[in-house]
């Protein structure tokens, strides 16, 4: 199976930057995107073969996830099982299949300053319940935009964004606790000492110099390891500031 996550920025943009060419060509089983900033009645989309699903934020132009798939889900459930603390964004989608869950997550920033760091740290203990949760039943594959650079690897810069969001200590706790709650992050398991990012700022000519973040993963439930076949980081694609991540698995 090969599942493709793609931070868009835009799905309308990027639909004119060859996106319907990346997907004929890619071929993936399921697509995952985020930051589609798009409502489902604003997409007119032909896309042979794929069932569509569209999750919207409230606020028009804003956030919003978006799957395209192959074979139709058992289940589809949105955002959180309590919400009632978090704002309608149009995060979290999590799609059942016979022999997996799948989560396609656009985690919130935590912005300039940190000045959402503290509903970031409720959102990650939130997701973290709701993926252990998943797990007690069937094996989870959680990709998406989760904007965090675990390590100093992960960014081509640590040392000047120690403090930046993205790269906060309490974030990089987070992501530290989810793996160590039986969840792998699939590309640095396979590559423990490759440098690759997936997100340059449109700035400095960030990606020109790839001085570039690595916040876009595939994490799956620790019992699948084995399964992963490859865990890749397309960053020859463009049409966004990210660039595609790809998870192929037997599963």
């Amino acid at each position: 199976m090969k599942i493709v996550s793609w931070n868009v920025n835009g799905l309308r943009a990027v639909l004119k930057k060859g996106f319907l060419d990346f997907v004929n060509e890619i071929d993936a089983d399921i697509i995952c995107l985020q930051e589609t900033k798009a409502q489902p009645h604003q997409i007119e989309l032909e896309l042979e073969g794929y069932y569509q699903y569209y999750h919207s934020a409230e606020r028009k132009g804003y956030s919003s996830t978006a799957i395209y798939t192959k074979e139709k889900p058992i289940s589809e459930k949105y955002d959180f099982e309590d919400n009632q603390d978090h704002p309608n964004e149009g995060r979290i989608m999590t799609f059942e299949y016979d022999s997996f869950y799948l989560v396609n997550a656009y985690v919130p920033n935590s912005q300039e300053g940190l000045a959402r760091l503290d509903y970031r740290m409720l959102w990650e203990d939130h997701m973290l319940d709701h993926l252990k949760e998943l797990d007690k039943h069937k094996p989870v594959i959680y990709c998406g935009d989760l904007n965090v650079a675990k390590e100093e690897i992960d960014l081509k810069n640590p040392s000047t964004n120690r403090k930046n969001a993205g790269f906060s200590d309490e974030e990089r706790d987070k992501m530290r606790r989810l793996l160590s709650n039986g969840f792998v992050d699939t590309f640095r398991y396979l590559y423990p000492d490759t440098i690759k990012y997936s997100w340059w700022s449109y700035r400095f000519n960030a990606r020109k110099n790839n001085a570039g973040w690595r916040i876009d993963y595939f994490i799956v439930s620790e019992r699948i390891k084995e399964k992963v076949i490859d865990s890749l980081i397309l960053n020859e694609i463009y049409g966004s500031d990210h660039c595609p991540v790809v998870l192929e698995i037997d599963i």
